[in-house]
């Protein structure tokens, strides 16, 4: 059955449930409050809402959302930036030390501030960071099978957990007490083909610890997603020159000679009929006006790109070999176990691990030939290419330099394993009515990562070229000799080590709560609580000097370092009169490599009209200390992404490729001189409930951060030369040797906006009914590098990395009626500015990305013994993401955007669980 059949079905099914016993609306009953501990407090209280905006979503939300991945469930989160830490933004090209070191790695982001600006939690405690990237928690690594629920904080939180937390927590509950066996199995298949998910879990338990006194529990998981290829969806096209969008690349199947002193067309040669006009550049096909006739190719848009010199060249639309979605294999397993001493005091442990492999791949290798680099194309080789029919000035008694896709070696691909555990005893108590939790763990995260296809060994692949054996310049429908192809074949680098990193935390964290002493308005309660941690990475990455690789994006290796971290926080709630309560925390930090921290925060929480409204806010400071890989990588070299012009000798020479149109390399590392980064933030809002059946919420929150850490981009410094004069490095003729860049401490940036909640509940005769919405709106978000600068407003921009969107919402309405259950969700996005053409823009180019909305729809059914089934049809109405015109060079997808949108379409998700 064709998948819009399938959703037809599934849209009657919901219409007739939603449409069924509507009668009347009479409001549910209202919930009962517990004493609880909630992420951000130590303090156990008793509150619906609290002074801190705390998110949760629960088990059965996620069901039904039809997420498969933990990394999906945060992309929802209206809170979360509109970022690049997803695996599909990561299939384009990466720049670096921050992007390099994803592979196989997602990470949570809030507020869009860096992701090693959120703090991930598992069970309220640390886990270890991700072996390769070294700053940030893996999402990959999280169970989602085995999740009861998530908090999200959406508040700065560093004078209760320390750093990581400027942009707020993410505590993910996991199942404790289970007893019995839950079999569940899932599978998501899209309509447009490729990118597939599917999975089974079990969760086991036994014992009850009310009646029993202990719990064994075990839940297994195993998640596979198919890849998804850029051929597969047709919204994927790099050459739209009449919207601003084409490839800007020269290297092409059918390779275009290149200039250069020594070389067949020289430095740069002029045409008969183009006047003063110089290129450097030369395709025979481009000539013919053939372009076309070779495989992904075009003509080139010089003018789209500003590059006249290009003009006799053709381009190579290399997004239609890009992955979409990397193919992943994630398998979870988590243990617990839990003995209660007595009445007062229970003991567990718990043990969790992942494996995850991901299988990142880009588009073939683009060969650039050189005198220099001894592998132009040799005079006399049998392929040689004769041009002097179309420039008069071609000396065939040269050798030809050309810019080359190798087809033949293939995609590139980089395959990355990732392992983490974490291992934890602790004991919960009461003693003398006062609350309290010891706990002992320890964590670590593996990762490593092999070159597979497309990777070439620089000085085999260069002999191959040099003998002039390999034919760069194919027709339609030839290939390779046996000869060329086993040259090819044994240059290629696949089974090399990129890199792999060590991470690991060991920890011993206690704490204790209660109540103090009492006041008119209340009781006054307290908790104190201390953390000592180790922390440790490694980075290796295996290139060895004898055996370099093309293009392969390796960092300097740096020896095992660590930290020690002693902190010791408290904090109080005080009720200073009837309706208003104060909370008060501080906590300080000691860092074994770079100083000490105190950071305090406020909050207030008054009700002046009970059960109808209450204002709430929040005034603290936060700090992130920098991670390893910042402090002390090494020196690492790899060439710009990018061609560039020397700014000071490009204008005097234009077109000559010695210095226009290169590609230096750029020299990074890590600053042991960094200092960390710190934060001013405030909150305020209210939670308004005008009826019993209806609750809106309004949080007002402010962020000011100072000393960011940041990577000065080769790219960015060679563009603004008067504000990094230092970092041309020059020979001794004058020309650019190498950019200097790396991590320094900027200025800062400073960001406001608003979350927005409604929720409502009710009863429809005999059913009841939820509906709600929650949305963030970015008022501004503004950075500067040096305090000389002015500030640059990104809301509404476009952005190689982060994007910061106006606003952001998900809406959903659910109908329940005996065992079927129905909803009905919106997610949507703003649009922005688009990011301009380089050149001429085009009189087609429209500037404004347009908003990305999507609907799904979901039923569930629970009326079979022990077995319920959940369907859902997820992009109802299949949208097509936003065009925007940005090339894949910079930021992932071409003509679209996955930090914005999914490139799955619609898809249609089931899921079965199954109790015993």
């Amino acid at each position: 059955m064709k998948l819009t059949t399938i959703a037809h079905c599934i849209a009657l099914i919901g219409v007739s449930n939603l449409a069924a016993g509507i009668t009347y609306a009479q409001s549910l009953p209202v919930e009962k409050l517990q004493k609880v501990e909630i992420t951000g407090s130590s303090i156990k209280a008793v509150q619906k809402e609290g002074a801190l905006p705390i998110q949760v979503i629960t088990a059965e939300q996620i069901s039904r959302s039809g997420t498969t991945s933990v990394e999906q469930l945060i992309a929802t989160l209206s809170a979360n930036g509109t970022t690049a830490d997803n695996l599909s933004s990561q299939a384009g090209i990466q720049l670096g030390s921050n992007d390099r070191n994803n592979n196989g790695n997602s990470s949570a982001n809030l507020r869009g501030l860096g992701a090693g600006s959120t703090l991930v939690l598992l069970n309220g405690r640390r886990v270890s960071l991700h072996g390769a990237k070294g700053n940030a928690v893996n999402l990959n690594s999280i169970p989602l099978a085995a999740v009861e629920r998530v908090e999200v904080l959406t508040d700065g939180s560093s004078a209760i957990y320390g750093t990581d937390a400027i942009g707020g927590v993410i505590n993910f509950i996991l199942k404790k007490n289970f007893n019995g066996v839950n079999l569940s199995a899932r599978t998501n298949v899209t309509q447009g083909g490729g990118g597939n998910t599917k999975g089974i879990s079990i969760v086991g338990g036994m014992g009850d610890m009310d009646s029993e006194g202990y719990n064994l529990m075990a839940t297994l998981s195993y998640d596979k997603q198919a890849i998804l290829n850029s051929h597969q969806r047709s919204f994927v096209n790099g050459f739209q020159p009449e919207r601003g969008l084409s490839p800007d690349t020269t290297g092409t199947p059918f390779a275009t000679q290149t200039g250069g002193a020594g070389t067949a067309i020289g430095s740069s040669y002029k045409l008969p009929t183009t006047g003063a006009q110089t290129y450097n550049r030369a395709n025979l096909l481009s000539f013919q006006g053939k372009c076309e006739s070779g495989f992904g190719m075009t003509q080139y848009q010089s003018t789209l790109w500003g590059n006249p010199q290009f003009g006799t060249s053709c381009a190579y639309d290399y997004t239609g070999q890009a992955v979409l979605i990397q193919p992943v294999d994630n398998l979870n397993l988590v243990t617990r176990g839990t003995l209660k001493i007595d009445n007062d005091t229970k003991a567990y442990f718990e043990v969790v691990g992942s494996r995850s492999t991901a299988t990142k791949q880009f588009e073939q290798s683009q060969i650039t030939t050189s005198i220099a680099a001894k592998n132009a194309y040799p005079v006399g080789g049998p392929y040689y290419q004769d041009l002097s029919s179309y420039i008069p000035t071609f000396d065939k008694t040269k050798p030809i330099a050309y810019r080359w896709r190798c087809l033949e070696c293939g995609g590139r691909t980089i395959q990355t394993v990732s392992e983490q555990s974490r291992i934890l005893a602790g004991i919960d108590g009461v003693i003398g009515g006062w609350d309290y939790s010891l706990g002992v763990s320890t964590a670590k995260s593996y990762a490593n990562s092999v070159l597979g296809e497309g990777y070439m060994k620089r000085a085999e692949f260069d002999a191959a070229l040099a003998s002039g054996k390999i034919n760069p310049w194919l027709k339609a429908g030839e290939t390779q000799t046996a000869e060329a192809l086993a040259l090819i074949q044994g240059a290629k680098a696949a089974g090399t080590s990129l890199f792999g990193g060590r991470a690991s935390l060991t920890q011993i964290d206690g704490k204790i709560s209660g109540e103090l002493f009492s006041l008119p308005a209340g009781m006054v309660s307290a908790a104190a609580g201390f953390d000592l941690r180790r922390e440790s990475y490694q980075f290796k990455s295996d290139e060895s000097a004898t055996v370099p690789v093309r293009d392969a994006p390796f960092d300097a290796t740096f020896a095992k370092v660590s930290r020690d971290i002693t902190a010791i926080y408290a904090e109080m709630a005080v009720p200073v009169f009837k309706g208003f309560d104060a909370q008060l925390a501080i906590r300080g930090d000691k860092y074994s490599d770079f100083g000490n921290t105190v950071n305090p925060k406020i909050s207030f929480r008054y009700e002046p009209i009970e059960k109808t409204l209450m204002f709430r806010g929040s005034v603290n400071s936060g700090f992130r200390a920098p991670s390893f890989f910042q402090l002390y990588s090494g020196v690492s070299i790899s060439p710009l992404p990018g061609n560039v012009d020397d700014p000071v000798l490009c204008p005097k020479n234009p077109g000559n490729l010695q210095y226009c149109g290169i590609r230096p390399d750029q020299k990074a590392g890590g600053n042991i001189n960094l200092n960390p980064e710190k934060s001013k933030q405030w909150s305020i809002g209210t939670v308004i409930q005008p009826l019993n059946w209806m609750a809106v919420t309004i949080d007002l929150w402010d962020i000011k951060r100072d000393g960011i850490i940041t990577e000065l981009d080769g790219t960015a410094v060679i563009k603004n030369p008067e504000t990094f004069p230092n970092s041309l490095i020059r020979d001794a003729n004058g020309e650019i040797d190498y950019i200097q860049a790396g991590y320094v401490n900027a200025d800062g940036d400073k960001l406001r906006g608003i979350d927005l909640a409604l929720k409502m509940n009710g009863n429809l005769g005999t059913a009841k009914w939820d509906a709600g919405i929650e949305g963030t709106y970015m008022k501004s978000f503004k950075s500067r590098i040096f305090k000389r600068d002015t500030y640059t407003e990104l809301v509404g921009e476009w952005y190689p990395r982060n994007l910061y969107v106006r606003w952001k919402h998900n809406a959903f309405v659910t109908y329940s009626e005996g065992n079927w259950s129905t909803t009905f969700s919106q997610r949507y996005t703003a649009g922005y500015k688009d990011e301009r053409p380089s050149g001429v823009v085009p009189a087609g180019f429209v500037a404004d990305v347009k908003p990305y909305t999507t609907y799904n729809l979901s039923t569930s059914y629970s009326g079979f013994k022990d077995l319920s089934i959940n369907v859902i049809l997820i992009d109802l109405f299949d949208r097509t993401p936003s065009f925007t015109a940005h090339n894949v060079d910079f930021a992932g997808g071409a003509g679209w955007d996955p930090r914005v949108a999914s490139p799955l379409g619609r898809r249609l998700s089931v899921s079965a669980n199954y109790k015993f």
